[in-house]
């Protein structure tokens, strides 16, 4: 059975069959809450806000033209909520590292260690730069559509990219090489013997 796509739904949706809307809800939920829980850093916010765009999806879906891809036209309305949400609540509070998304499991410590420091230096990007990277690496948007997302030409999209993919490594490997000094401190510490340690034999 071929699943019906995106753009043929939505049209249903803008043509009356509100039913209709849950099949994209499954298929654009989690997608949604990734990337607004990346991008804030609250999971209970990205939660409202995923809710606030089928809502609107719902209040605006006359807008809806067909041939429009509904990746590019729903991550619009992803970005307005969000906008929307920080001019009536400005955030009061920086990012907190309890706060970040949860780690998926791993094959070793090694690799859990490298996601959690790779959450970490995004979270330490800012904002634009952070949501430009969601949008490609993790959402997957094609270049084109971050584009027509943004409002700037295709160009402008790459370079951009690059520059955030630039800070985001100098990023990580800050943070990699504070862990490790840390690990080094540590070692260093167990290996010293504590004060009337010695016995003799």
């Amino acid at each position: 059975m071929t699943l019906a796509p995106d753009e043929d739904l939505m049209l249903q949706v803008r043509d009356g069959a509100g039913e209709t809307l849950g099949v994209l809800f499954d298929r654009y939920q989690t997608p949604l809450f990734n990337f607004y829980s990346k991008l804030t850093g609250d999971r209970t916010l990205s939660e409202d806000l995923v809710q606030e765009v089928f809502l609107r999806i719902l209040k605006y879906r006359q807008s809806y033209r067909p041939g429009t891809p509904f990746r590019a036209w729903v991550y619009q309305i992803a970005r307005n909520a969000r906008i929307d949400h920080f001019r009536k609540f400005p955030r009061q509070t920086a990012l907190e590292p309890e706060m970040l998304p949860p780690v998926l499991p791993t094959d070793s410590a090694q690799e859990q260690q490298e996601v959690e420091l790779l959450q970490r230096a995004l979270q330490q990007l800012p904002e634009e730069k952070r949501e430009i990277l969601l949008l490609c690496r993790f959402q997957e948007l094609k270049y084109e559509e971050i584009a027509v997302l943004l409002g700037c030409e295709l160009n402008t999209v790459r370079t951009r990219i690059h520059r955030a993919l630039q800070d985001l490594r100098k990023a990580f490997h800050q943070l990699a090489h504070g862990t490790m000094l840390k690990k080094a401190e540590a070692a260093a510490a167990e290996s010293i013997p504590p004060r009337g340690g010695r016995h003799e034999v």
